[in-house]
């Protein structure tokens, strides 16, 4: 199971592009990291939701992906991901992604029949006893209590990840995508001892399984930073990869296996200690960074100004008129304070300036807006109802909006991420 023929390289980032006409300047970012001596490659995502609220179809993340690819000369593995796929969403992709998110964190919790239960706490009773996880300090011990109670809590989800799994192969073969494991939009984070059971689990269901996103304790707010305790975020984030590299002993899980961060764009307070663990591990890293793309698109049309700039008006102003119904599908992860929402009166005042400055994550920056940023975040569904007449001004400004992408994802992300930069 370890030696799968398509491998994630060590350091990747999941990139997403709403309107498919950033990939190059996506691309660009990690060009500027090879430059640097840092292979990131890049993870083109989109979720069936979003293909939904825009009208698109996954082969047009391909298309967009392969263009880019081919106009900057890239010579180095890249992927399209299946986002957040289920059993009930994932046939849609099936002919263009070559990395599938496997998502099943709607199953935790659900009950496995019992004597699938009594069979797999009996395989692994081996997993009872004391562990040491090299590399960190703290010891641990799984109890038969704990090993009955998280296959309790998990078995049922592993084992839909294995009916996705299974359903991928057939339509593209083993070993010809990227599998990723994805538990994150749960509530309560996973123990290094919940994700080693997990990860057997995984391993006995027969996945390759090549990136895994357990739940981390915090906020993990779209397009804004971490909400939540530094200290205990590093530790979690270094156990979680000490756990990994435990089950890869242990379990025959691919060599490559390595933590997925998702929504991890603009977390840049946890910045140094995922690139600090990295480092320390001698680990890989993913992470994804789907959403800002659209907000630099937005910067870059205020910054363009006359037309660019009353589009990006027009835009708040739609969204703050339907903000019930654009926040309603991402109300576990955003917090926007309704009194901190400047009227639309207000921004069709604005310069530039204003807009762009309420509006980019500038830590420190007085005029930076967390509401306003988060409202726009969920907004995209305005700028697709305006269909060509967004898609026009995108490609009508495209110098000013590509240079605002790629400084995104290479000075915000990449950097202190992989090359241990200050954001």
């Amino acid at each position: 199971m370890a030696n799968q023929a398509l491998k994630l390289t060590k350091y990747s980032v999941g990139t997403g592009d709403r309107f498919a006409h950033q990939a190059k300047a996506q691309l660009q970012a990690c060009i500027k990291a090879l430059e640097l001596g840092v292979e990131v490659v890049p993870v083109w995502n989109k979720s069936n939701r979003e293909h939904n609220i825009i009208g698109s179809e996954p082969a047009s993340v391909r298309e967009a992906a392969d263009a880019a690819v081919k106009a900057l000369g890239w010579k180095h593995a890249y992927y399209c991901d299946a986002d957040h796929i289920t059993l009930q969403t994932v046939e849609r992709f099936l002919p263009g992604c070559d990395f599938y998110t496997i998502d099943v964190a709607d199953f935790i919790g659900n009950p496995a029949p019992e004597q699938e239960v009594d069979a797999f706490v009996s395989k692994h009773k081996n997993l009872v006893g004391k562990v040491d996880l090299k590399g960190v300090d703290e010891h641990f011990e799984i109890t038969p209590q704990a090993l009955e109670q998280t296959a309790r809590r998990y078995l049922a989800a592993v084992r839909k990840a294995g009916a996705v799994y299974r359903r991928i192969v057939a339509a593209r073969g083993e070993g010809n995508f990227v599998p990723e494991v994805s538990m994150d939009e749960t509530e309560s984070a996973q123990s290094p001892v919940e994700l080693l059971i997990i990860l057997a689990a995984i391993a006995e269901e027969a996945i390759p399984v090549q990136t895994i996103a357990p739940k981390f304790s915090g906020r993990f707010n779209k397009g804004v930073d971490y909400v939540g305790d530094l200290a205990q975020f590093e530790r979690e984030f270094a156990l979680d990869v000490a756990a990994i590299a435990h089950a890869v002993g242990h379990f025959g899980l691919p060599e490559n296996l390595k933590l997925s961060v998702h929504s991890g764009s603009d977390k840049f307070s946890i910045y140094p200690a995922i690139h600090n663990t990295i480092r320390q591990f001698d680990a890989g890293v993913h992470l994804k960074t789907a959403g800002t793309t659209w907000l630099e698109e937005l910067i870059g049309l205020a910054e363009a100004g006359g037309d660019g700039l009353a589009l990006a008006k027009e835009i708040y102003a739609e969204a703050y008129a339907h903000r019930e119904e654009l926040c309603a599908p991402y109300a576990t992860v955003i917090d926007i304070d309704p009194a901190r929402l400047p009227s639309p009166e207000e921004v069709k005042g604005w310069t530039s300036e204003q807009y762009t400055a309420a509006l980019r994550h500038v830590r420190g920056s007085k005029a930076y807006n967390s509401s306003f940023r988060q409202l726009l975040h969920v907004g995209f569904k305005v700028a697709a109802k305006m269909g060509k007449r967004y898609l026009d001004l995108l490609e009508l400004n495209e110098a000013v909006i590509a240079k605002n992408v790629t400084e995104n994802l290479f000075d915000r992300h990449i950097a202190p991420v992989f090359l241990g930069r200050r954001s």
